[in-house]
């Protein structure tokens, strides 16, 4: 069976999220096989973050001088097989090492997709990257929910993974062995964004609204199974379902918001994803039953599933920078909030409660609903061929 590139671009996504998303839905086993509180998972989690961080900022030229092929054997397997290995762990530091290289390969994985796929598009004409991340939904949907029933089944996490693991080479086998190397179009040769890039005092606001876009979704990702066991004392598969909805709901939006994007302007957008916010954490913070807080989580799918985009190309319409580096110091800062985020909500959830942790996003989304400003209010149609730069988001 022969796939086109950008097919197998967006499969290396989908495969990359059946084992993440089945790491995150092990959470609450993974915790108590290392024997660790909430702030301590926090700690190990962070691991991955800054090994991201790093992989983010430093590796592009390794990977030009790789290729899409070999990067994408390194990275896609290396980093899945890193993920999946935290289900055999039972020591938190080793847990940290091996996520912190998972963050490594994951963060080149990132910016070997994220640029062959923006190269097609130029190739091509057409967008490409919202339906490969798409996928990226997709398959943590898919593990999220297969997960739940898994849980609920008894089996064990190590094996759990270990299983996916398996299943997941294969498929990458195939997929990668057919990877090629896109044409390099004019736009990358002559625009290249600094290694690092601080934003501008009137970067800010789109800075805020990124940051905390981040913030929720990793509170949706990263914590959700954990909320539902200590709140509600949940079985397994309810548990996961949390996870289930927020993924699956953001999947839905990432492919069909594009048309209402087109339609309404970025400011109004947003402005009704960040209410949604606001509306899911409510609904997370307060409520009394599962089924309250399974709604909320979908509402925070969907209301984060389509702001930092928004945020990223909001920056790069600026005409104060160039576009790269507008686009490199929203990146950058938003990714200071994705490392500090899983340790922070770790040890609010310890000291105070696991609600805590989403009722301070309150007043994060409600400053960023003031500073919606900095967005157009109206969209900027693209030029013939042009591709705005991409964000590089660490849950695709």
């Amino acid at each position: 069976m022969s796939l086109q590139q950008h097919h197998r671009l967006a499969a290396c996504f989908l495969l990359f999220s059946l084992i993440t998303g089945a790491m995150y839905s092990r959470l609450p086993d993974i915790q108590q096989a290392l024997g660790v509180n909430e702030a301590q998972l926090g700690l190990v989690l962070i691991g991955g973050a800054i090994g991201s961080l790093i992989s983010l900022t430093l590796s592009s030229p390794l990977i030009e001088k790789l290729g899409a092929r070999t990067t994408g054997f390194i990275t896609v397997l290396g980093s899945v097989a890193c993920y999946a290995s935290i289900g055999l762990i039972t020591d938190a530091r080793l847990a940290f090492a091996v996520l912190f290289v998972g963050g490594l390969l994951s963060g080149a994985m990132e910016i070997n997709l994220n640029v062959q796929i923006g190269r097609l598009e130029a190739l091509h004409k057409r967008s490409l990257m919202s339906q490969a991340h798409g996928f990226w939904s997709l398959g943590f949907f898919i593990t999220s929910l297969a997960a739940a029933g898994i849980r609920q089944m008894g089996v064990p996490a190590g094996l759990h993974l270990s299983i996916a693991f398996l299943i997941v080479t294969v498929a990458g086998i195939f997929v990668l062995a057919g990877l090629t190397d896109a044409p390099v179009a004019k736009a990358d040769e002559d625009e290249k964004p600094p290694l690092l890039s601080f934003p501008t005092l009137a970067l800010l606001p789109l800075c805020l609204i990124g940051c905390v876009a981040f913030l929720v979704e990793g509170a949706g990702v990263d914590w959700s199974a954990i909320y539902m066991r200590d709140v509600f004392a949940a079985e397994p598969f309810v548990g996961g379902l949390g996870l289930t909805l927020f993924t699956a709901i953001m999947a839905a939006a990432r492919i069909f918001l594009g048309p209402v994007i087109d339609r309404f302007s970025p400011r109004l957008v947003v402005t009704v994803l960040l209410c949604i916010c606001v509306a899911g954490l409510a609904a997370v913070s307060l409520a009394q039953h599962p089924a309250v807080a399974i709604a909320g989580f979908g509402l925070l799918g969907a209301g984060t599933s389509a702001i930092y985009p928004l945020v990223v190309s909001a920056a790069a319409q600026r005409t104060d920078r160039s576009a790269a580096t507008n686009v490199a110091a929203i990146a950058q800062v938003s990714f200071v909030i994705f490392f500090l985020a899983p340790p922070a909500l770790g040890f609010i959830a310890h000291a105070i409660g696991i609600r805590w942790s989403y009722v301070v996003c309150l007043p994060l989304v409600v400053a960023s609903l003031l500073a919606v400003r900095a967005l157009p209010s109206r969209g900027r149609p693209a030029s013939p061929g042009e591709v705005l730069p991409e964000p590089l988001t660490p849950n695709g």
